[in-house]
């Protein structure tokens, strides 16, 4: 049995003649401001009517690196609401602090314990396979 799959699933569907439902409410509600505070009021039209017109415009046809206006614009309040300040705290050298390991323990004195200016991976590896094979003795 044969099934039709699908090919371009990104794309929406056009309902309202050219414009995708996204598009058209974008755009209802952009002239519906617009043509509320033309109405009312000029001077109202000029200060809220005319960028919320040129909001759903944007909102509606420009896309930002191939994704929609509405993502780039909630990313953009996302960053500038959010603290941008991050503080940097050293932490210590060593991850085991001598105090959290219990007297018990504690290295054996017969064991040789790498020097940092030569050590790094050969070292550890070294004294990891003297301590098993002290332990199997």
């Amino acid at each position: 049995m044969r099934f039709e799959v699908p090919q371009f699933i990104e794309i929406e569907d056009k309902i309202f003649g050219p414009f995708t439902w996204r598009q058209f409410v974008y755009l209802c509600g952009g002239i519906g401001i617009a043509v509320i505070t033309f109405i009312t009021s000029k001077i109202l039209f000029a200060i809220i009517g005319l960028p919320a017109a040129g909001l759903a415009a944007l909102l509606a046809f420009y896309p930002v690196n191939n994704r929609p206006f509405s993502i780039f614009l909630e990313s953009a309040i996302t960053f500038y609401g959010s603290t941008r300040i991050y503080y940097w705290r050293k932490r210590n050298a060593n991850v085991y602090q001598s105090e959290n390991i219990p007297e018990k323990s504690a290295t054996p004195t017969n064991i040789p314990t790498p020097h940092r200016n030569g050590g790094g991976i050969n070292s550890l590896s070294r004294k990891l396979e003297l301590t098993a094979l002290q332990k199997a003795e």
